[in-house]
């Protein structure tokens, strides 16, 4: 049996294609796998369980009749849906991981995360990180009236965007040492991340082992894309959307 990877879809919460593509994948070749692993980003925004599961219902009811099948689904949170809970993760059947996660991956030593964490030259995104994963925070944005909190996003995603115009893009990539330190902190010898939406197999020598980091593909119209692992390796398939 191989396993699934993906991150980085960012499904908005009307009808869309990657919607569609999404389903699609859920009902075909994501049964049949061992277990897939979302890393994040599955959402375009996340404002709350309430919200998630009126405006993603339909993914959340794709992914129970998969899991419902006894493939296992697992959810790591990325840097738009990190507010997503356990009300929705037991309404979509999967279990929420801790970023980064280590674990043997088909004879393998492997470090998953969503990536962002890696992005350190980002010195004011690592700030709001931090500051936006308090529980304290997120406790009191949950029990906010839905128009306070759409408002809120609303501006969170412009200032985003703004900052990611004002910036050069090098600043949003991971930061080499990051990634060695990772490595080395872990064990590993192969890291899989989303995040950054620059697809490719990155090779490192650490201290004398050959190690791997795979980003993972954002999904757009055209190119969507899981990653297969399975004991003879690390494979990208294409998604039919």
């Amino acid at each position: 049996m191989h396993t699934l990877l993906l991150s980085d879809l960012h499904l908005p919460p009307e009808p869309s294609p990657l919607r569609d593509a999404f389903r699609k994948f859920l009902e075909g070749p994501a049964r049949e796998a061992a277990a897939v692993y979302i890393l994040g980003d599955l959402f375009e925004y996340w404002m709350g369980d309430d919200v998630g599961l009126r405006d993603h219902g339909a993914e959340a009811k794709a992914l129970r009749t998969l899991a419902d099948q006894d493939v296992k689904v697992y959810y790591m949170h990325g840097n738009r849906d990190f507010m997503l809970g356990e009300l929705y993760a037991t309404a979509a059947g999967f279990t929420l991981l801790e970023d980064p996660l280590k674990l043997d991956l088909h004879g393998v030593p492997t470090l998953l995360s969503h990536g962002d964490q890696f992005c350190t030259d980002d010195v004011a995104y690592q700030r709001w990180r931090r500051v936006s994963r308090i529980k304290l925070g997120q406790s009191i944005w949950r029990i906010l009236p839905e128009s306070l909190r759409a408002s809120m996003t609303a501006g969170i995603r412009s200032r985003s965007t703004k900052h990611k115009e004002w910036n050069p893009a090098d600043i949003m990539d991971v930061n080499e040492v990051a990634v060695q330190d990772a490595f080395r902190a872990h064990g590993v010898t192969r890291i899989i991340q989303g995040h950054t939406h620059r697809p490719k197999d990155h090779s490192y020598d650490v201290d004398g082992r050959q190690c791997t980091r795979i980003v993972l593909a954002d999904w757009q119209p055209g190119r969507c894309e899981v990653l297969r692992v399975d004991e003879a390796g690390a494979k990208r398939i294409p998604i039919a959307d």
